[in-house]
């Protein structure tokens, strides 16, 4: 029997730092190109196998604008040096276990938005950083 989750306590870390309460959205996307293997001969179906293996995290943070510890003096740096950090992301923020899966691997992070919205609106941010190398699932 499957269990319904909703998600109130979802797990994230980046760059070695608990960014959860300052994260009202995260999404894992991994996706693997299909190579048409079609020859002829065949069915007359395509046939495919799959590629090299990609992948993105999104996230909606809660801006920050805090003078050393906020997300935009933490995350700006970040951006500016154009290397990989590392991520993890569970569905709660229980320790990892075959019910609550950590998905961890590095992200570039290619895109900041310091700014974003419109007068009376809440200061949030979307992006979407590509992941860098491979995607890990643990449970342990």
């Amino acid at each position: 029997m499957s269990q319904i989750v909703v998600l109130t306590d979802a797990f994230t870390l980046l760059n070695a730092t608990n960014w959860s309460v300052q994260i009202k959205q995260v999404e894992i996307n991994a996706t693997i190109v299909d190579l048409d293997t079609t020859a002829f001969g065949g069915s007359g179906w395509n046939s495919r196998t799959g590629g090299l293996k990609d992948g993105t995290v999104k996230f909606q943070f809660l801006q920050d604008y805090t003078a050393t510890t906020g997300l935009d003096a933490v995350f700006w740096p970040l951006f500016i040096a154009g290397v990989p950090i590392t991520f993890e992301v569970r569905p709660t923020s229980a320790a990892r276990a075959l019910g609550n899966a950590a998905y961890t691997g590095s992200v570039l992070i290619k895109e900041w938005k310091p700014i974003s919205g419109k007068v009376g609106d809440l200061a949030t941010m979307d992006v979407t950083f590509p992941t860098s190398g491979v995607v890990l699932r643990q449970t342990s």
